[in-house]
């Protein structure tokens, strides 16, 4: 709180930590759309593209009506358990294992329960390109069995085109306008990656490459292993006076959508770790005091079976009692009256209620720019002043830093203040909207008005809050990156 004398103006500073923003950024080369699994249908897996003198793979998925070119990025193509099929006890097939055993097979011949893939340069114009053909290659393959992939000629013997169990690369001459379908085998269930490349030369010479491309194939159930997952804990300052918020974060390297946590504490004297009651989230916040000092925090990230998928390293919690001037750890407290007459100007915020963590960051729908949106905690603003003078209710936001040094400027972060609730006949506006400075301008980062009240009028409690948004280039270097918004009244 803080008081002023009649005819002095008031000017309050909220607390420096009065709201913590956390922003995961991932980066820009991994915002990719939502993955697709194509698992029956025809798809061109393998579809070859030359536009504006740049030779590309793309995924025709002919599985959907209608029909939409994809990234291969975004691609699974799945063989079903259906697709489990006994190697013939044919000689010229022994090349799959011996007969009998068991292999997983999207056949030439299209079966309307499994995919049907193949490989498409029916795009590809005449006369572009040196023979009016590419090479087709298989570069490379990572899984847990061999890959075969093979057409079957008239007599029923097999035309092999790629094949792990020999070697890699495989290259295959595949001439424009051809759209050919083969047999995929795979020798066991699991995740497999086949790296395909398209070469070609143009007629004048020149070399053009798409260099390897990762395609993603799922063999069996959809069911696959909780990928491997990095939990840190952020937001932990060197130390705290008693009284002080907490705040720590659990973040997921890579990001997951898994959401069950467990936070755990360990004080000195104790055995082991003990469940922390009640905190489920990837925040937990709770408020200093002398006896946690030396206190150990960890978060664990679980399954939807309650499997520990994660578990952070401890951290530890440093609280010392604040140093009187020329008394170390002596400190002392003081009372202050104020005359009602003189009234006051007071901002606050609530103690427990100070974070923000907006969400890990996307994509924007223009495709130039990472963006996320959260909501400011309220932010109380009371004036008990009989005069009226009025009075103004501001924010400005710092850089954004992470661990290592890096930042970036609090110029991207915008606001839409909000009033939240005030006294009746108070007469306090929001202040104005104020977009992120991805563009142009500086954002909050050069101060806002977050709401005020004119001269003869703001007598009594207001509450604002905001919208929030941050838009940030799409090379931001990933991480969580921690800033802190200054909240003043004048």
């Amino acid at each position: 709180m803080a008081t002023q004398a009649r005819g002095r103006p008031a000017i309050i500073i909220a607390t420096v930590a009065a709201v913590l923003a956390s922003v995961a950024v991932s980066a820009a080369p991994a915002l990719a759309a939502e993955e697709v699994v194509l698992s029956k249908g025809h798809t061109d897996a393998v579809d070859v593209h030359y536009e504006g003198g740049t030779l590309s793979l793309k995924v025709h998925d002919d599985s959907v009506s209608p029909s939409v070119i994809r990234d291969p990025a975004d691609v699974v193509f799945q063989a079903l358990p259906a697709s489990a099929t006994q190697v013939p006890d044919i000689p010229s097939y022994s090349f799959l294992g011996p007969a009998g055993s068991t292999i997983w097979m999207l056949p030439q011949v299209q079966d309307p329960d499994l995919l049907w893939p193949g490989w498409n340069t029916t795009t590809l114009s005449s006369g572009v390109f040196t023979g009016d053909k590419v090479k087709l290659s298989l570069v490379d393959v990572d899984g847990p069995g061999e890959v075969w992939v093979f057409m079957t000629d008239a007599l029923g013997g097999p035309l092999h085109r790629f094949r792990t169990d020999d070697g890699l690369p495989d290259a295959l001459d595949v001439p424009v306008h051809t759209h050919a379908h083969a047999n995929w085998a795979f020798g066991a269930t699991g995740r497999y990656t086949l790296k395909f490349q398209a070469d070609a030369t143009l007629t004048d010479g020149t070399a053009v490459s798409t260099g390897p491309v990762d395609y993603s194939f799922l063999i069996g159930d959809a069911t696959t292993p909780t990928p491997e997952v990095d939990l840190d804990i952020f937001g932990l300052e060197d130390s705290y006076e008693p009284g002080r918020q907490v705040n720590l974060v659990a973040l997921q390297t890579p990001e997951t959508e898994l959401d069950h946590y467990h936070w755990f504490s360990k004080c000195p004297g104790a055995a082991d770790f003990a469940v922390v009651q009640g905190e489920l989230g990837a925040a937990y916040q709770f408020t200093s005091t002398l006896a946690l000092d030396g206190c150990q925090y960890k978060a664990v990230l679980y399954d939807d079976d309650h499997n520990a998928v994660a578990e952070s390293d401890p951290v530890t919690l440093v609280v010392k009692e604040a140093a009187g001037p020329g008394n170390p750890g002596a400190s002392q407290s003081i009372t202050a009256t104020v005359r009602d007459i003189d009234g006051a100007l007071v901002l606050s915020v609530d103690p427990n209620d100070r974070t923000v963590l907006l969400p890990a960051t996307a994509l924007g729908a223009g495709g130039d720019r990472l963006e996320a949106a959260g909501v400011l905690r309220p932010v109380t603003v009371t004036d008990t002043r009989a005069g009226k003078p009025g009075w103004n209710a501001s924010g400005m936001v710092s850089d954004f830093s992470a661990e290592g040094g890096v930042r970036f400027g609090g110029k991207y972060l915008g606001w839409t203040p909000q009033v939240l609730a005030q006294a009746e006949g108070q007469g306090v506006v929001a202040g104005p909207v104020v977009a992120s400075g991805f563009s142009s301008g500086n954002g909050i980062a050069g101060g806002a008005v977050l709401g005020s009240a004119p001269a003869g009028s703001g007598r009594g409690t207001a509450r604002f809050g905001a919208d929030l948004r941050l838009e940030l280039p799409t090379d931001t270097t990933a991480g969580t990156y921690v800033a802190t918004l200054t909240l003043t009244a004048i």
